[in-house]
């Protein structure tokens, strides 16, 4: 029989997976696969299971939020032989799974997790032992996803983010820093910064391009200095959401690799999780790393 490793975070979304869960189950042994089921009890147990347990496996299957598909994609980078990865998300906002199109009833995703084509994507490595999926980001109001109380996200789900981020309102300032890439270098005061490879950030659509590709080997980064007026932050607001004229305060580019190095200590968003505190970070795309089903 084929072996499947089911890394399963039971507090996503409500715990949605266990009204599912024999219904999933029988799915793959109808399918032919011998599962070995794992229930995450702590942060980072998912990227240590994976490691330790998907050596061998056919299938990697992970049930949960963006942060539970980070942990095994991260597992699963430390494997010598990468396996096919099939994911049933179930957490508040699922950025990756609407940029990979999959769907948002669980039964379903599941059969696409088996039955679906393998899509090869691009992985991001963070310094030299951290990755992440879709975003890498630091600064304002990026500390919510991973603020935000868990028991809140299932009562509220994407209301829950809001609430906090206007908690963060008065803890806005800038990052100065030092951004260095293959075409150009760039020095300044932000208030933000991601490295992206999504088309929703947040549940949003309009912060990045609508014709990335997540395996075309680039990143999507987009930087915005601090603003020093209210009149700067209109124009930060309307550049972004109202796609009016180009803005100074703005700054896109597409990019294989770029290094950040700042004044100061920075906290990092790694997937909606904190990513850790550096003041220098090279970060890297390791173009098609990774086959998920879809």
């Amino acid at each position: 029989m084929k072996r499947m490793l089911f890394v399963i975070n039971p507090r996503s979304g409500k715990g949605r997976i266990g009204h599912h869960l024999i219904s999933i189950l029988n799915l793959f042994s109808e399918k032919g696969y011998r599962v070995e089921t794992y229930i995450t009890q702590r942060p980072l147990d998912a990227r240590e299971k994976t490691a330790l347990a998907g050596r061998g496996a056919d299938l990697i299957v992970c049930s949960g939020g963006d942060g539970t598909l980070n942990e095994v994609i991260s597992g699963m980078m430390e494997l010598k032989k990468v396996p096919v990865l099939g994911y049933i998300p179930a957490g508040s906002t699922n950025d990756y799974a609407s940029s990979l199109q999959l769907p948002k009833q669980m039964e379903k995703a599941a059969r696409t997790a088996v039955e679906g084509k393998p899509y090869t994507a691009d992985v991001g490595k963070f310094g030299d032992d951290r990755y992440f999926v879709y975003i890498a980001a630091f600064g304002a109001f990026t500390e919510v996803s991973y603020l935000t109380p868990q028991d809140k996200k299932n009562v509220l789900g994407h209301q829950a983010y809001m609430l906090e981020a206007v908690k963060s309102l008065t803890d806005i300032r800038g990052r100065k820093m030092k951004v260095e890439w293959e075409d150009g270098e760039l020095e300044g005061e932000f208030l933000f910064g991601m490295v992206t490879n999504t088309i929703s950030v947040g549940g949003f659509k309009g912060l990045v391009s609508r014709d990335v590709a997540l395996n075309d080997g680039y990143f999507e980064v987009l930087l915005i200095r601090m603003p020093k007026s209210p009149l700067d932050l209109s124009s930060i607001v309307s550049y972004l959401f109202l796609k009016e004229e180009e803005n100074e305060l703005v700054y896109r580019f597409k990019t294989r690799k770029v290094k950040m190095t700042a004044e100061e200590e920075v906290d990092w968003v790694l997937d909606g999780e904190f990513g850790g505190t550096r003041k220098e970070v090279e970060i890297v795309n390791l173009e098609k790393k990774i086959r998920i089903m879809r």
